[in-house]
């Protein structure tokens, strides 16, 4: 009998009597009855965080070297809890991590100590987008050391940059396969090494028209990252519009997108098979020291993902604001949650030297991009 299914029995035992007995008087025994029943569809989740830019100026380095290391795990202590509850979460870093022989540097040629890479996977980053307008910062030679680096620490997928291989990475977990693809707009005019085209996914729409259509098959979820628009504006811009239909006509499940700097809005877009791209157009800085007041709001996304037998859907998402602060002199610099972000916090924060940020801006700033995609923690529950 199948473990799979309880059939119908249906049992009858007619027992004649062997004895001398009256016609009409044979024994028969009880008929027993058990029902069909079909067990539950195996039903599989996944939930996926991402986070945007990972910017890290001078000013980060310089508070951040403690008695001759480098110590960046002050940053991320009052938001490891949450990236650790999904069982996936990716983050865009936005620097190399070439070396201290390339020189520690930040804005505009970003070289940040490599002691970092293990801060973000101790606080739970396994999928790291790499490929951003900063990618060749420290030319071939540091791009290398950088993915070097990545190689030495095990459970880690790296986005966008490689040395050699397929451009698209695929990821199982919970008996759900996601496909990752990762573009960047530009490299801030420094070119990609002679025969080496590969090394950096840039943004090209017949490239990514064969990429896409070669991953789609190959797994549950499609998902891209976008390293795109304008940076510091609110809304997302033509460019960034009209990749995301692209990409919708492309059957991509989940458009990742960073750069801007700044939150932008969530939309859902349809798609020739009858579901939906769900796009989230940039979740804005996570860590950075920059000095303007609509910069130091980011978001969490988070989204879960929803196999059963042949059904494959997005059941929730949401984004979780999250509030960058820092200190007079940019010390102390750390990444809340926005829902534990006190008012004590926020009086301490450097731009509070120029007044420019209360209470009421961030609230005016999560209010209009889009008050029914906040939620206070994914993984718990919505609001």
């Amino acid at each position: 009998m199948s473990n799979k299914k309880l059939f119908l029995v249906f049992l009858v035992i007619v027992i004649f009597s062997c004895t001398q007995k009256p016609v009409g008087q044979e024994t028969f025994q009880e008929i027993t009855l058990i029902e069909e029943t079909e067990e539950p569809p195996v039903v599989y989740s996944l939930t996926l965080s991402a986070v945007g830019d990972n910017l890290f100026h001078e000013t980060i380095l310089r508070t951040s070297l403690v008695n001759g290391v480098y110590d960046f795990s002050p940053i991320y202590t009052e938001i490891r809890d949450l990236v650790r509850s999904a069982d996936l979460a990716f983050i865009n870093q936005e620097t190399v991590m070439a070396g201290e022989e390339f020189g520690y540097s930040g804005y505009p040629l970003f070289n940040t100590p490599q002691s970092l890479a293990q801060t973000l996977v101790d606080t739970g980053f396994s999928i790291i987008n790499q490929a951003n307008n900063h990618s060749m910062d420290m030319g071939r030679a540091g791009l290398y050391a950088t993915l070097d680096l990545w190689e030495t620490i095990d459970g880690v997928t790296v986005l966008g940059t490689r040395k050699s291989g397929a451009s698209y990475s695929l990821i199982t977990r919970n008996n759900i396969t996601l496909g990752f693809l990762s573009y960047t707009y530009g490299l801030n005019g420094i070119p990609l090494p002679r025969g080496e085209p590969n090394l950096v996914s840039v943004i090209n729409r017949t490239r990514m028209a064969e990429e896409l259509k070669e991953l789609r098959p190959l797994c549950d979820f499609l998902i891209v990252s976008m390293h795109w628009g304008e940076e510091y504006l609110m809304e997302p811009d033509s460019y960034q519009t009209g990749l995301a239909r692209f990409l919708a006509e492309h059957n991509v499940d989940l458009i990742i997108g960073h750069h801007p700097h700044v939150l932008q809005k969530v939309e859902l877009l349809p798609r020739p098979d009858g579901k939906q791209t769900l796009c989230f157009y940039s979740l804005g800085n996570f860590a950075s020291n920059q000095r303007e007041k609509e910069r130091v709001l980011g978001g969490m996304m988070a989204v879960t993902f929803v196999k059963e037998e042949d059904n494959h859907y997005i059941s929730d998402y949401g984004l979780i604001p999250v509030v960058c602060h820092f200190e007079p002199g940019f010390a102390n610099t750390k990444v809340y949650p926005f829902y534990s972000y006190s008012e004590e916090l926020l009086e301490k924060h450097h731009l509070q030297r120029f007044g420019t940020i209360d209470y009421d801006f961030i609230y005016s700033v999560l209010w209009n991009l889009n008050t029914r995609l906040y939620i206070y923690n994914p993984f718990i529950r919505k609001y």
